[in-house]
């Protein structure tokens, strides 16, 4: 098979399109023809050597990748024989694996996917949808909130923005440039704003008029996410789940001390991981049927940015430089 693999840590240059040895699955586990695999941010960090909700890899080469859809096309010892043959989506967990032509994984994770139910939307929304859903767990969304989304023109707040226009909500859109922000427009935010620009805080607060934000679902830190939460009214939300405005391998979340709090009467709170499977009732794949289901029903609609397997670098390239809009997914 044709798969990407790690050398070494470092640049976006490091990742190689190579042919290696066809994985063979093991007892309990299936072997996926990869039809996508998603490529997350956090594949970014982890090809340069660093830690966080996975850990680096302790052995080089590796192939990167946790997300794939596909058909099942071989079994290990003991795997129901009905997998065979079905397509199906996957995350791969604590092992990667996904940039590839073949993946393994256990029978335990998959999902079986509806026949209208394409393999790029499914491999966004078994990773990206899911953290949206979780996410979503830590604030209820109704006719009087008034939900702030920055970076809504990528994976995670194409699907916020759609979430809460669904529940009725007031939805600002902050994007990078007009390309981006009119694609936050055009997937129904009530305001799409230009972060770029140093006046959209005005923007935002000349349209709301006597109106405060209800909550900010902030993925970006820095500059931005700070100026968002100066558009919080007394109780509003400021949900973390990322700060890649902040430094995109070293950067911090925005932090806030009591005291800030209590003055301005609102929380803040990071609600990856643990929390988020708590919130869920302790199991991840609670989350994984909902965001599966959401997207086949139509309530959710993912957006899709495409590569050829053989260009991994140039997508992670695109995804460091903020170049990319949606989930991002590799094709063999």
């Amino acid at each position: 098979m044709h798969a990407i693999r790690l050398h070494a840590f470092g640049p976006a240059e490091n990742l190689t399109y190579e042919e290696t040895p066809d994985p063979v699955p093991g007892p309990g586990q299936v072997r996926v023809r990869v039809a996508a695999a998603g490529v997350h941010l956090l594949d970014t960090a982890l090809r340069e050597g660093a830690t966080g909700p996975f850990p680096a890899p302790t052995a080089l080469p590796t192939i990167p990748g946790r997300e794939v859809a596909g058909t099942v096309d071989a079994l290990g010892e003991g795997t129901d024989p009905a997998w065979l043959g079905r397509r199906v989506v996957a995350h791969l967990g604590m092992n990667p694996g996904g940039y590839a032509e073949l993946a393994v994984t256990d029978a335990a994770r998959l999902h079986a996917l509806p026949d209208h139910l394409g393999e790029a939307e499914a491999v966004a929304m078994i990773g990206t949808g899911r953290t949206t859903l979780g996410i979503l767990g830590f604030t209820e969304l109704g006719p009087d909130s008034v939900a702030i989304v920055p970076a809504a023109a990528g994976g995670i707040g194409t699907l916020l923005v759609q979430y809460a226009k669904n529940a009725g909500a007031t939805v600002i859109g902050l994007a990078g440039g007009p390309a981006k922000t009119a694609l936050v427009e055009a997937n129904g935010a009530d305001l799409a704003v230009d972060y770029k620009q140093p006046d959209w805080p005005e923007k935002v607060r000349a349209y709301l008029g006597n109106r405060t934000a209800t909550v900010v679902f902030d993925s970006v830190g820095g500059d931005t996410g700070r100026a968002a939460v100066d558009l919080l009214g007394k109780g509003g939300q400021h949900l973390v789940f990322g700060w890649s405005g902040a430094g995109l391998h070293d950067g911090k979340p925005l932090a806030f001390t009591e005291e800030e709090l209590s003055a301005r009467g609102i929380t803040s709170e990071s609600v990856l991981g643990p929390v988020m499977i708590q919130k869920a009732g302790g199991d991840i794949r609670t989350l994984e049927l909902a965001a599966l289901d959401a997207a086949s029903t139509g309530t959710l609609r993912p957006a899709v940015h495409r590569f050829p397997l053989a260009e991994a670098a140039e997508a992670h390239r695109a995804l460091e430089n903020r170049g990319t809009t949606g989930k991002v997914v590799l094709i063999p």
